[in-house]
């Protein structure tokens, strides 16, 4: 191992490799990584990042389309288009805000249900946003999920671990008659 190695992997020990630590490793949540599950790195920081880059973008997204509607009648298309532009984006942000918290709480049943949505809540997105501010007023938007599965994993695994005491190919094996 060279010294540019060293530089490169500094958690790496000289002349050797790193081990991986036994068990299951937590689920990495987007901009917090894993620093959820001892809330240590910045973790109080990043919440409260979170939770004002969300409600600073949900505002300049409302701003935006608050641009677009006054294009739609300076276009002068009529009453009936610009009301139907306002509840679309009224009832894809109402279901974009409800897919999003509760895919803060659980897995989705069906995947592929959730990539058909996936359409809708972009044109929804002031409602995703919405969502992720409020989640992150509490905790790291779907750290509760990722918690209970991660505590979950690790019982199974001490578990497990402790049913297997002992060395194996020191068993002896019972006489035959």
């Amino acid at each position: 191992m060279s010294d540019d190695d060293q530089i490169e992997n500094p958690g790496t020990p000289k002349g050797g490799t790193e081990a991986a630590p036994a068990g299951p490793q937590p689920e990495e949540i987007r901009f917090f990584g894993t620093t959820w599950v001892d809330h240590d790195g910045g973790y109080g920081l990043r919440r409260a990042g979170v939770a004002i880059g969300s409600l600073v973008v949900a505002a300049a997204g409302c701003f935006v389309l608050r641009f677009a509607y006054e294009g739609l009648e300076i276009a002068d298309i009529g009453g009936f288009v610009n009301l139907l532009v306002i509840v679309m984006f009224a009832i894809c942000s109402a279901i974009a805000f409800r897919k999003t918290w509760e895919g803060f709480g659980s897995r989705p049943a069906d995947p592929a249900r959730e990539d058909a949505l996936r359409g809708l809540k972009a044109i929804g997105f002031i409602g995703s946003l919405l969502a992720y501010f409020f989640r992150s007023l509490v905790e790291a938007p779907g750290e509760r999920l990722r918690r209970a599965e991660y505590e979950t994993a690790r019982a199974q695994y001490e578990k497990r671990r402790d049913a297997r005491t002992g060395n194996p190919a020191a068993r002896r094996k019972p006489k035959r008659r």
